[in-house]
């Protein structure tokens, strides 16, 4: 694989990658720890700003409950705080040492709600996806204009990076429709 068609990969793997930590994110009407993981907390009276998964330990015990423990109690009301103010929907409590988070069943309003912001994270992804295959073909140009390349390999160049392009969207949309299903059971 020449270098064009290398770095095309890798960037396109890396958009893939952050769409997945993403959709993660999204909650299936199921506890994951992802649900709060990456919400940051401004800790120790605003000196540090760190991620909920840095501060504690988070574990989702049963399909409905997410627990939270942090390392420190000393910051469990900065955690709590965080979550609240996320925009989760989700309402922490705190019971004792750690943080309990009750997951409630989605409404069909909500689903709707959830499954539309997962399609403006799909087309993002598709967008940033097409934005380098732009790039590609455009640095197979300044090759082809540059001599360094012949007509040949210009024509082999672009559908190698079309065919990635293609076979990343593929997997945007297949990643869509899983999360989709996800969001629609009941």
């Amino acid at each position: 694989m020449d270098p064009i068609t290398s770095s095309t990969k890798a960037q396109m793997d890396k958009v893939i990658e952050v769409l997945k930590n993403d959709l993660s994110t999204v909650r299936a009407g199921k506890a994951s720890p992802a649900l709060v993981e990456n919400l940051v907390v401004n800790a120790y009276g605003g000196t540090q700003r760190l991620k909920v998964i840095e501060l504690a330990q988070i574990a989702a015990t049963d399909p409905q409950t997410i627990v939270i423990t942090p390392y420190d109690l000393s910051i469990i009301g900065e955690i709590h705080k965080a979550i609240l103010e996320s925009n989760t929907g989700l309402t922490p409590v705190i019971d004792g040492q750690l943080i309990r988070i009750s997951i409630p069943p989605l409404s069909e309003e909500r689903r709707g709600e959830l499954v539309h912001l997962v399609n403006q994270k799909l087309e993002g992804g598709k967008i940033q996806v097409r934005q380098t295959r732009h790039e590609a073909m455009n640095d197979v140009k300044k090759q082809l204009n540059d001599k360094a390349i012949t007509e040949d390999d210009n024509v082999r160049l672009e559908k190698e990076i079309q065919r990635l392009t293609d076979e990343t969207i593929l997997q945007i949309e297949t990643m869509g429709k899983q999360k989709e299903q996800e969001l629609m059971v009941i």
